[in-house]
């Protein structure tokens, strides 16, 4: 896909991917964790993929600057979204920013712009992980 295709593209289907590929790079730093039991491997995972924690990984990026102008526009475009449900167990401006996270994540993805994506998965694992130690 080229940019003006990802661009055009709907948010919550950027989002939708997004979803998928954070889900999958979750997964595979899980499974090094050492875990065997899928038990442990799926609650390990929820500290990550839960809206709550995208929510604070993507505010933390706006805070400090890390995303660039263009970053910033796709995820304001993500976290704008309107959206048919939102789920029980998260707010709704948490919510809307998680949606943000995903769809950051789903842009960079389609546009395999695999160092970026890298970059933002493994920095969105770091700071979530920097976080459970205090």
């Amino acid at each position: 896909m080229n940019k003006a295709d990802v661009l055009q593209m709907n948010v919550l289907a950027l989002a939708y991917i997004g979803d998928a590929a954070y889900e999958l790079h979750v997964r595979n730093h899980v499974l090094q964790s050492g875990k065997v039991k899928p038990n442990e491997l799926h609650q390990l995972a929820i500290t990550f993929v839960s809206g709550t924690a995208q929510a604070l990984v993507v505010r933390h990026w706006l805070e400090s600057s890390f995303l660039t102008d263009e970053e910033v526009s796709v995820v304001k475009r993500g976290r704008n979204a309107k959206s048919q449900s939102i789920p029980k167990n998260i707010d709704v401006q948490s919510y809307r920013y998680s949606t943000g996270f995903e769809t950051i994540i789903g842009y960079h993805y389609l546009l395999k712009n695999n160092e970026r994506l890298d970059e933002l998965l493994e920095a969105a694992i770091h700071f979530i992980e920097s976080t459970k130690k205090h």
